[in-house]
């Protein structure tokens, strides 16, 4: 793999969309060195995030890759972690997600060709959050590991959601805000349980993009402990927050 850490540096700086045209060989793209170099390829403009389309891609094309983005947000290919942060990042504003006959899939996606991956729980990692002042407004703003920056509203909430090692697919209606009061959604069945499997373990997170979803590091649910209120409600504990002017409310677990 190229170690020129400022070639990839540059080509994340360059990316706002993939070139249309076929690399020279397409089976080529589910080798990680032929994907970078193909990503790096891209040319362009960046403001901000350089989040590609990729809604607009339709590839035909579809690949597998020995890539797996594991459970505490490490990425792993073919058996040894990816330590170089900017590939990572790079690699990351790829990501896609797919719902196929009830099984959630993911995948690196490009114009010609979508590279399947592996996702333990959470293709995204929040490692920071911070309270950000904006026109006489206070947002909740959270970062991801690979560089998104997003903040607490009604289209990026936060779900307890019970992980279990063995399946950790995310439907849209776990994310479904269906209290108009701005209530987050609390996942109360996952958090009240008192029989859990050793395997399982509620854990919260946060929707990023394209349905992506990022789970929130021990860390930094502390520090948003800290930053909201905590109070009792029914015998349980209720974490308030507070973000562009609307209330949040979260039901902890219990165990």
């Amino acid at each position: 793999m190229n170690n020129d850490n400022n070639s990839v540096e540059d080509s994340h700086e360059k990316l706002t969309k993939a070139p249309t045209s076929k690399p020279s060989s397409l089976d080529d793209l589910d080798d990680l060195d032929a994907l970078s170099q193909y990503i790096k390829s891209a040319k362009g403009t960046r403001e901000g995030r350089a989040i590609p389309p990729l809604e607009k891609w339709h590839p035909e094309d579809i690949a597998d890759m020995d890539l797996t983005i594991k459970a505490n947000g490490e990425w792993w290919h073919e058996g040894g972690q990816m330590t170089r942060e900017s590939l990572v990042s790079l690699f990351a504003t790829i990501l896609w997600k797919e719902e196929n006959n009830g099984t959630t899939e993911y995948f690196l996606k490009t114009p010609v060709q979508k590279i399947r991956i592996q996702v333990e729980d959470a293709p995204l990692l929040i490692n920071d959050v911070g309270i950000v002042h904006e026109n006489d407004m206070s947002w909740l703003e959270f970062t991801t590991t690979t560089g998104d920056v997003v903040r607490l509203d009604d289209e990026h909430s936060i779900v307890l959601k019970a992980y279990n090692s063995n399946k950790s697919d995310f439907n849209d209606s776990d994310f479904d805000n269906s209290d108009q009061a701005n209530q987050v959604s609390t996942a109360d069945d996952v958090a009240d349980s008192q029989d859990l499997a050793s395997t399982e373990q509620v854990r919260p997170y946060m929707m990023v993009r394209n349905g992506l979803t990022a789970l929130i590091g021990r860390n930094t649910f502390y520090h948003l402990t800290e930053i909201g209120v905590l109070s009792e409600e029914n015998g349980k504990t209720i974490l308030t927050l507070q973000s562009g002017g609307q209330s949040y409310s979260l039901s902890m677990p219990t165990n």
